[in-house]
């Protein structure tokens, strides 16, 4: 086959195409999808594509826009109040990990050199699966995906002196010729770089590619930027995925963001899906079939004892005990990283390329096996830790005429209102430790699953007038939704929606009374701002109301065409369009009045 590029991305995209769906029809998940794609395509497959290094290379760049949409989430101060978690618990994990698995390595009768920089590569995890995984399964709000979050963002910034670390382990270790501190140097001046670029140059860049109103080169521009710091990244040594994912923490709290994260999602979805495709194809199952025994024993020994650690240390950092198996199995696999230090630990000659062959085959095994494991953890393990939880509370009926779903800051709000009233409400919460503390301040709360119709029916759903949807989790509150609406159609849902595609999503189920959880308090905030800039009180809340008004009539406004992004996108320039014009023709007409002459008496 005449593999020419077209022919190559036709191979890829068929792979992804067939494989993912089935994948996902089997309960299996995406990323398994992708890997069993890659397998089947791959050289040890049906040899469709047998160049892997030039593939896995370029699908490296899904992981580098992967941590630059992450940086954009984040701005600098919390970024900052991440610092212990990140080096604390970062820290913790590859010291943790390296050390035993140098050990380990020892007790085989490894040399002391190969033990450490094969420890130094394993302790390190993939950066794409375990940040794709929290993703898919929505865990970025549980403590388990919060800490995976940090270790991955430490590891990333361990992997830079791990690489440099190799050549001074290697033949020509005493060859010293100064190297080390130019090298240094270049990581210095790229650094403040890319802060005073972020900060000043590449702000006025986006604004002035903006106004040109050509979606297309904004994408470009988009992209654009985030390879240039990644070749930037790749030049002086520094991980390419750190580069960006710093550019993108100094681009957080730009008015652009959403902009540059609606244009690179695509792009940073299919390379990923590349990245695990060209993983798939990684597997060289030639190694594994000439020495089966041993390529096995030491994937599944690696596993087990770097989740062992990992189990320790979710322990230690207090996760939630039925957690902290996920967390364990979640980041036990090897990452990315090691195959970049065992290449250059062979090219620096620490080791033959036999045995860094050999620790690539355990990494790809391991990372293949990951998916595998999670499956087995919701089949086998996930089952017994809800068995295992709380019982729900025996909820004696109730004829209170509100019940409320979620007492967490949003509904406590509701429910301190509403006894101020001398209206008493029903409270469902799921979280037990909250259901405790409330109960010691004298709130009757009671503990359970308000997605249960049973619970819902004790708590007097048939006879109360409303119910408040108050729950964190987004998919929770639509699954009751879902189901108050079969169960109890005469039921008035009130619902809070955590943003706008939750709100539509509400919307969909025929939810009418429903609020954004922030955006009141942002209008009352952003009030305040113009008084303080000068606005008299009367026409601060003039525009806030006026503001609230066309908001909530463009959002219902769009609401037909929010499935359609690029219809969405053009109705919301035409109504900020409109926002700013009727803002403009207000002050007008406010200096026309003010400069009219003040006639006698």
């Amino acid at each position: 086959m005449d593999n020419t590029l077209l022919t190559n991305a036709l191979i890829y995209l068929a792979a992804a195409v067939i494989a993912v769906p089935v994948a996902k029809r089997l309960g299996l998940g995406a990323i398994l999808g992708y890997l069993i794609g890659g397998i089947l395509i791959g050289p040890w497959g049906l040899g469709l594509i047998q160049d892997v290094d030039d593939v896995l290379h370029i699908s490296e760049f899904g992981v580098v826009l992967l941590l630059f949409l992450i940086g954009m989430e984040l701005d600098p101060s919390r970024l900052r109040a991440l610092r212990r978690p990140v080096f604390g618990w970062g820290g913790m994990q590859v010291l943790g990990c390296t050390l035993a698995l140098f050990c380990a390595a020892l007790l085989l009768g490894a040399d002391w050199k190969l033990a450490l920089v094969a420890a130094l590569g394993l302790s390190l995890s993939s950066t794409a699966i375990v940040l794709a995984t929290i993703d898919e399964r929505h865990l970025k709000a549980t403590p388990a995906g919060d800490a995976g979050f940090a270790i991955m963002l430490f590891q990333d910034i361990a992997a830079i002196p791990m690489i440099a670390l190799i050549p001074f382990l290697g033949a020509g270790a005493l060859d010293g010729d100064g190297e080390g501190w130019l090298g240094a140097l270049k990581v210095a001046g790229v650094m403040l770089l890319l802060v005073f670029s972020g900060r000043h140059l590449v702000r006025p860049l986006l604004r002035l590619v903006a106004q040109t109103g050509v979606r297309e080169i904004f994408t470009s521009f988009a992209l654009l930027l985030v390879i240039a710091i990644a070749v930037l990244m790749q030049w002086v040594g520094i991980s390419m995925a750190l580069g960006t994912f710093l550019a993108g923490v100094l681009l957080a709290d730009s008015e652009y963001r959403h902009a540059l994260e609606s244009d690179l999602e695509p792009f940073k979805g299919l390379l990923l899906g590349l990245f695990f495709i060209a993983v798939g194809m990684s597997v060289d199952f030639g190694l594994l079939l000439r020495d089966p025994l041993l390529v096995i024993g030491l994937a599944c020994g690696f596993l087990l004892l770097k989740a062992a650690i990992l189990w320790g240390l979710a322990r230690v950092v207090r996760i939630p005990p039925g957690e902290q198996l996920l967390f364990a199995v979640l980041l036990a696999q090897g990452g990315e990283f090691a195959f970049v230090l065992f290449g250059s630990a062979a090219a620096a000659r620490v080791f033959p390329a036999e045995t860094a062959s050999l620790l690539v085959v355990v990494v790809a095994l391991s990372m293949v096996l990951t998916p595998l494991l999670l499956l087995a953890y919701d089949r086998l393990v996930a089952p017994g830790l809800h068995a295992a939880r709380r019982k729900d509370d025996a909820i004696p009926p109730q004829d209170n005429t509100v019940i409320i779903a979620g007492f967490g800051r949003f509904g406590q709000i509701i429910g301190r209102l509403l006894l101020a009233n001398r209206i008493r409400a029903t409270v469902l919460d799921h979280d037990p430790e909250q259901v405790d503390l409330l109960r010691k301040f004298g709130l009757k709360v009671f503990y359970g699953d308000a997605t249960r119709i049973d619970l819902l029916r004790n708590a007097g759903a048939e006879r109360a007038r409303v119910l408040v949807v108050a729950i964190d989790d987004i998919e929770a509150s639509l699954d009751l939704v879902d189901r108050v609406r079969v169960a109890f159609p005469n039921l008035t849902i009130v619902a809070r929606a955590r943003n706008v595609t939750h709100y539509y999503d509400l919307m969909d189920r025929g939810v009418t009374i429903l609020e954004r959880e922030t955006f009141e308090a942002s209008l009352l905030l952003g009030g305040r701002v113009l008084q303080e800039l000068g606005f008299s009180q009367a026409r601060a809340g003039e525009v806030v109301c006026k503001f609230r008004e066309h908001n909530i009539r463009t959002l219902h406004k769009l609401y037909p065409y929010y499935k359609d992004q690029a219809q969405m996108i053009s109705m919301a320039k035409q109504g900020r369009k409109e926002l700013e014009d009727m803002f403009a023709s207000d002050n007008a007409a406010l200096r026309e009045e003010a400069e009219k002459p003040v006639g006698p008496g």
